[in-house]
């Protein structure tokens, strides 16, 4: 069993590499049902960036998430988040490094329905009896737009309102990478465009580090890195790939053009103050 710093102890922010694989296998099944989800993949995600992770339906890219967050064990091989060895780690560890380091945002928003907005975004902290921040707390508030919007339940607002929650929640514990699962598959095209624009300004202004699970080109093209898999291994890694780019490594794939038939404007995105204008703001 690897060693592991205490929860108290704050791993080297210098280090440009927030998390990362060596040698990842995961298998499920055995014998002829065997089934192969990620084939021996090495890959570093760097800190103060937004990595995008695509391929089609089964290539392994939510996988690859869930094995680097802790969510799910590898079969073999290592996974190290801020140095720490996330694979070795038993449960009460996992536990302590996800409420420390984890941020998560998820398609189903995850919100509790009997909470107001505010107490949704408090929830972690609370649970982990840590202190409240409150020039944090308004300082997210105001670059997720929702400050007018605190006192509301779930039910009363709009599902890029509510997966803005769940992004300013992620935010408000200062983690050293949030992991975010199709963080816009269930939202249209102007509520997506808003939750991309406040993502991606998380990671220039407050050098977040986001690793991001997406079907859509559109929404990878925000990306600063976009990795694409197939059959469990990397077969792309692209910095700073425009849309047309991101298109021209899935001509002919079908998940594409399911993306392009549910958003027929994939591809025309606004500047990170357009998309959060007035509106993305109220």
């Amino acid at each position: 069993m690897a060693h592991h710093t205490t929860a108290d102890t704050r791993p080297d922010e210098a280090d440009p590499i927030v998390a990362r694989a060596v040698d990842l296998l995961k298998t499920y099944g055995s014998g002829d049902n065997q089934v192969t989800a990620l084939d021996h993949v090495d890959v570093q995600f760097r800190r103060g960036q937004l990595t995008a992770i695509m391929g089609p339906s089964g290539s392994g890219k939510s996988t690859l998430m869930h094995c680097m967050a802790g969510l799910d064990t590898p079969t073999s091989g290592q996974v190290f988040v801020e140095g720490l060895e996330v694979s070795s780690m038993n449960q009460r560890q996992l536990t302590q490094l996800r409420r420390k380091e984890i941020g998560f945002i998820f398609q189903s928003f995850n919100l509790v329905p009997t909470l107001s907005a505010e107490e949704n975004i408090l929830l972690p902290l609370q649970i982990a009896k840590r202190p409240i921040d409150r020039k944090w707390f308004d300082q997210v508030v105001e670059v997720v737009g929702l400050k007018n919007r605190l006192t509301h339940r779930p039910s009363q607002l709009s599902g890029g309102q509510q997966q803005r929650v769940a992004c300013a929640r992620a935010m408000m514990q200062r983690p050293s990478v949030i992991f975010a699962d199709e963080p816009t598959g269930n939202l249209d095209s102007r509520s997506s465009r808003e939750v991309l624009a406040f993502l991606q300004h998380s990671v220039r202004e407050y050098g977040q580090s986001i690793v991001m699970v997406t079907h859509d080109p559109r929404a990878a093209s925000f990306a600063d890195r976009v990795l694409v898999l197939a059959d469990g291994s990397i077969t792309h890694d692209m910095d700073h790939p425009s849309y047309h780019d991101i298109l021209e490594v899935f001509a002919g794939d079908d998940d594409v053009t399911v993306a392009q038939e549910l958003d027929p404007a994939a591809g025309t995105h606004e500047s990170v103050d357009e998309a959060l204008g007035e509106e993305g703001r109220a």
